[in-house]
Order: C-alpha cells, then structure tokens, then sequence
C-alpha cells in the first residue's frame, strides 16, 4: 500500500501552517548572518527548505500524530482546529526525536535527503532537536486562544510529557539492546511500547483530553498502544526488507545498525541452535559488511522471518481494530480509524 488515506491531506495543510507559525525568528537570523539559522534548519528537517533555507515542495513526513490527534479531536466535537496547537506540539515532538535518533545512530539520510546534523554537525544538530521540543511546549499554550481552560492545558501538558520521557525510556533501550545479544521478544515489546507506541497513545488521547473529560479517553489509549505496536512491528520489516527509494532510508541499515528490531529478535529467542548461532558470529562482528547482510537475508529468509514478522504485527492490528469499537466518537468517523490503521499495517514506506 503506497497512498495515504484521504484524512491525512485534509489536516496537512492545517498542520502545516500551525507549524510553519512556531518556526519564524527573523531577529536570530539577523545576527546569525548565516545562509541557514536555527529555524531554517528545522524547516529543513521538517522538508520546507533547502540547506541554504530557500523554501521548497520537497517529500516530509506523514504527520500521522498530528493526523491521529486532530482526528481524535474532531470525532468527538466535530471541530479539528481546536486541536492544532497540540497537533504541532507532538508533531515537533516527534521530529526532535527524529533529528536525535540520527544522530545517535550515524544515519546520514532521511526522507531520501542528507540528515541535519550530516550538513550542520552534531553540535548544532542536537540545537535543533532541542529547539522543537521547547516549541512544542510552547505551542500547547496557545490553547487558550482556543478557549481551553487552565486544568485542561496542565492534563495537555502531564499527557505530553509523560509520554515524552516514555519515548525516550525507549530510545534509550534501543541503544542498550544493541550491544546485548541475550534480548527476547518480551524486552523488545516493551521497548517499542516506549519507543513507538508511546508517543502514538499520546497523539490520541491529547486530541480528545481538549474536548472531553480526562477520566474518558483510556479507550484512546488502548487503542493507540495497539497502533502503535503494529506501526513498529511493519518498521521493522521495512529496515529490512524495505525498497529504500520509497522508505528513504538505505537498504539494510537496521542490519548494519545491529539493530534488536523483531525480526532479528525472534530469531535470537526461537531459532534452531545452528541458524541462532550462525546469526550471532555476524551480529557480534565489530562491523557489518554487505556481504554480511546477505548472510543475514538468507539465514532470516530461510526461516520465513518475514511472514512470522508479518503475522505479528497483524496480531496487533486485530487488538487495534477491536479498541476502535470502543472508542467515544461519532459514528461516522470510525472509518478513518480504521483506514489509517490499515495503511499502517500495510505501507511500504
């Protein structure tokens, strides 16, 4: 599957300009006197600008926080601009963690173009990541324009925060898990309810907690939680096994990454001893060669690791899918839900 549901580009335009409002200091740009201050580099993480911060059309991200949040707004009251502000928040939020994780892990390309810190450098790199998580915060504030009271900015906030540092729990055990050769598929799921499925949870229920009670939005998180499971599961799969002109990521690079990604975790945890042991003397070489990676191919492709792969992240598609039943939204809106949770099991980028 390779399009978009049709609710993603209804929001985009929104979610963009709700952004595009946070990323404007001329004044810094003045006394920078440099072809691409701070801002113009998170429009050029974000595929708004080039690397001397001229504007362009380029391939950004999906939103799909920002969508899943506005979504979850507009299901219960009928009105996704009241949800904007933390649209953008947790979209920033998001893309900080982006501009982070390529720097943690050396990648040098996304979204088929050069990474903020292989132009800028690490240094300013983390600048960056740093800046849109400090405007996300900032960005939640501007609720009150929509009439949001003060508890609700405060449930917004604890929601948002929270989440965040759950994300980078998983982050942080991501890294760990790459140098232990012992992690099972119960260690790998609760990285990844951290790393991935945490701020998912987040986007939904942050867009509902603005328009109705706090004590109503777990079936939200559920739901999110499930998502956002699948959503990595397919990752996953993609770092492997993906077509790198369309995920925008090179071939392979998990892989070469050491990754602990479930494929390369099943393995470890249900493979015959021979093809488990014949995995780990290439996955505890210092360095992954291409011709490594091949050997990996073959041994992941001998035991059907894809499709095992493929029917797990289904396993928690069908968990969404039932939580979707139980959500407090308008009738008519479950259709989304249930598209956007189909395209995520299913992308090929």
């Amino acid at each position: 599957m390779t399009q978009l549901p049709e609710i993603f580009e209804t929001y985009k335009p929104y979610i963009e300009k709700e952004i595009k409002s946070l990323l404007c200091n001329t004044e810094l740009l003045n006394i920078s006197k440099r072809k691409a201050a701070l801002y113009e580099m998170m429009s050029y993480h974000m595929g708004w600008a080039d690397e001397t911060g001229a504007k362009i059309t380029s391939n950004g991200g999906k939103y799909l926080r920002a969508t899943l949040t506005l979504l979850s707004c507009e299901s219960i009251c009928g009105d996704f601009k009241i949800a904007l502000p933390v649209a953008a928040a947790i979209e920033l939020i998001h893309n900080f963690s982006l501009v982070h994780d390529d720097i943690q892990d050396d990648d040098e390309i996304r979204r088929h173009r050069p990474t903020v810190w292989k132009i800028w450098g690490k240094p300013q790199a983390i600048n960056v990541g740093s800046a849109m998580k400090t405007l996300a915060n900032l960005s939640v504030i501007n609720l009150k324009k929509n009439n949001i009271a003060a508890d609700k900015l405060i449930e917004v906030l604890k929601i948002l925060d929270e989440s965040c540092l759950r994300m980078l729990e998983g982050q942080f055990l991501d890294i760990d898990f790459e140098a232990k050769p012992d992690v099972n598929t119960a260690d790998y799921l609760k990285m990844i309810e951290r790393k991935t499925a945490a701020l998912i949870e987040c986007a939904l229920q942050i867009g509902a907690v603005t328009v109705m009670d706090f004590s109503k939005i777990n079936p939200f998180k559920n739901f999110g939680k499930y998502l956002g499971l699948a959503f990595q599961i397919r990752d996953d799969i993609l770092g492997i096994w993906g077509n790198d002109k369309k995920t925008g990521k090179p071939s392979g690079n998990d892989l070469r990454k050491k990754k602990k990604s479930f494929p390369v975790v099943y393995v470890l945890s249900n493979a015959d001893s021979i093809s488990k042991q014949n995995f780990l003397e290439i996955y505890s070489k210092d360095q992954i060669l291409d011709s490594d990676i091949e050997k990996i191919l073959e041994i992941l492709n001998n035991l059907n690791i894809r499709k095992v792969s493929e029917t797990k992240a289904q396993e928690f598609y069908d968990l969404a899918l039932a939580e979707i039943k139980k959500l407090p939204v308008k009738a008519e809106k479950i259709m989304h839900f249930k598209e956007i949770s189909n395209f995520l099991v299913n992308r090929d980028f």
